[in-house]
């Protein structure tokens, strides 16, 4: 009889939910719950304090919500995500970009075999690997936007400003903690109020006043300033295939 080795975090404001989970896990015995949180708060704190190989996480809880906790918690030591949800219309196609599943409650045992049949595959290291997004709201709920799509993040306000072509959402993250996210991702810091994907920038333009700007894939041009110029230039020679 195959032993536990995978630790899973339940996180849910409602105790029944929580039991529901818990109840539907105890099949599967390489998997055992070790904590059970009511909000993000409780969340972030036991992730900060202990480990945990998957977390089921609710989208909606007091305070800080599911998709606060992704966005606060460092990604490198965020464990596996299963979102759960009420709403069909969070169960969107770009989940798949941040988190192994969705489960939009109630959960049949049928559909939550083979959420843990996803999670064995990823854990177990033959899942593809997925590359990290930005979780954002809209009005039909929360949508992740791939790096890759991504041209630039600019400031505003309390707010940052991701532009994805000609399309701009609003984030409330600083441009600082932007930054530290996706600097490894082909990001540089431009300007003090923006930052750009290197792969976007179609061509740099000197403006008659000395300016110079970054003329992005959607036509769009953002000005880089002189004291960032020169890592601007080295990173679009790195960028350069040989």
């Amino acid at each position: 009889m195959p032993t536990a080795k995978w630790r899973v975090l339940i996180a849910d404001d409602e105790p029944m939910a929580r039991r529901g989970v818990r109840q539907l896990i105890e099949p599967f015995a390489e998997f055992v719950v070790v904590g059970e949180c009511r909000d993000g708060r409780e969340v972030l704190a036991w992730l900060d304090k202990d480990r945990a190989d998957v977390l089921f996480l609710d989208i909606q809880m007091p305070e800080i919500d599911g998709f606060g906790v992704i966005r606060r918690h460092a990604s490198e030591r965020m464990p596996a995500v299963v979102f759960l949800t009420a709403f069909e219309q969070f169960a969107l196609r770009a989940f798949d970009a941040e988190a192994v599943d969705y489960l939009v409650k109630p959960v049949s045992a049928a559909r939550f075999a083979a959420t843990m049949k996803r999670l064995s595959r990823s854990l177990g290291g033959t899942a593809q690997p997925r590359e990290p997004g930005i979780i954002v709201t809209t009005a039909r709920g929360a949508l992740v936007l791939e790096l890759r799509d991504i041209e630039w993040i600019e400031a505003a306000d309390y707010y940052a400003r991701v532009w994805v072509g000609t399309r701009s959402y609003l984030l409330r993250e600083s441009l600082d903690e932007l930054e530290r996210r996706v600097a490894e991702h082909g990001f540089v810091r431009v300007h003090r109020s923006a930052l750009i994907r290197i792969a976007a920038v179609r061509a740099l333009e000197k403006l008659g006043n000395g300016e110079l700007v970054a003329v992005l894939t959607s036509g769009a041009k953002v000005s880089v300033s002189r004291r960032r110029r020169a890592a601007m230039v080295d990173a679009l020679r790195s960028h350069i295939p040989r």
